[in-house]
């Protein structure tokens, strides 16, 4: 999915995201593929009011988690925290909505 996700925006003139928005889709597909048992995921990106809107669809009815600072020894539990630091630096958020999708909105760099 990062390889995926950094080709369509290189191909469409938004290689400035390219890396972040990897990274994010990596770390959101990663958590649908661990939560959902083998359900169905899918994932969205679009442009819409200055942002790449980046949505994964697991089907899991289920509520935005709290993110905190992983311990630095822990083996795994960053992938939230990842997204929520992105958003941040990018201008962005992230969320879930109608509690069956995850997304993050990363503002599209100005030029």
């Amino acid at each position: 999915m990062r390889s995926l996700t950094r080709t369509r925006l290189n191909q469409s003139g938004l290689s400035s995201l390219a890396d972040d928005a990897a990274l994010v889709v990596s770390e959101l597909v990663t958590n649908a593929v661990q939560h959902s048992h083998g359900r169905e995921i899918t994932l969205t990106l679009s442009l819409r009011d200055g942002h790449l809107h980046i949505r994964v669809h697991d089907g899991m009815n289920s509520r935005l988690p709290i993110v905190s600072k992983p311990d630095a020894h822990a083996e795994n539990g960053r992938g939230l925290w990842v997204v929520e630091s992105i958003a941040n630096q990018r201008h962005g958020s992230w969320g879930n909505s109608d509690n069956d999708a995850i997304w993050c909105d990363l503002t599209l760099e100005v030029s």
